[in-house]
């Protein structure tokens, strides 16, 4: 979670006022940026994050981020799960430059760092083995012969 201070952006003409950036801001873009990249199954959320999805409300792209801001340059933890049989260093690569990208090009703030915190892998889901439509079928015996 960020802190709570509005993060301010350095502006080529100042003539024009300055540009304030909410740190929710910062954690939505990381987010998106991290689950966008291939091989990540989900973010790290917190158990009041994993309710809300569950009662249908929309998921938080802010979740599984920290960000902390010391003087001009910025620090992102980011917190993630992996799809089983990727390879991690090759995905948490990938997480460290897409958010880099992200953040330069939408806030154009400098990264001292982003630190991956690999949490865990999900495994693919297997398929279904029972039919719902028919679930005492015992004809996987070899009883074609019967009508």
């Amino acid at each position: 979670m960020a802190e709570d201070t509005n993060i301010i952006l350095e502006s080529k003409e100042p003539a024009l006022g300055k540009i304030e950036v909410a740190p929710q801001v910062l954690e939505i873009i990381v987010g998106i940026a991290a689950s966008q990249t291939e091989g990540v199954a989900r973010m790290r959320g917190s158990l009041a994050n994993s309710v809300t999805e569950l009662l249908g409300r929309k998921e938080q792209h802010g979740k599984g981020v920290k960000l902390v801001f010391d003087g001009d340059e910025l620090a992102v933890d980011v917190y993630v799960y992996l799809n089983y049989g990727v390879a991690v260093p090759k995905v948490a690569l990938a997480i460290q430059d897409n958010v880099k990208q992200q953040l330069l090009f939408m806030t154009d703030l400098k990264l001292r760092e982003v630190n991956v915190h690999v949490e865990g892998v999900i495994p693919e889901k297997t398929a279904q083995q029972v039919d719902p439509d028919n679930l005492f079928d015992q004809s996987d015996e070899g009883d074609s012969d019967q009508k």
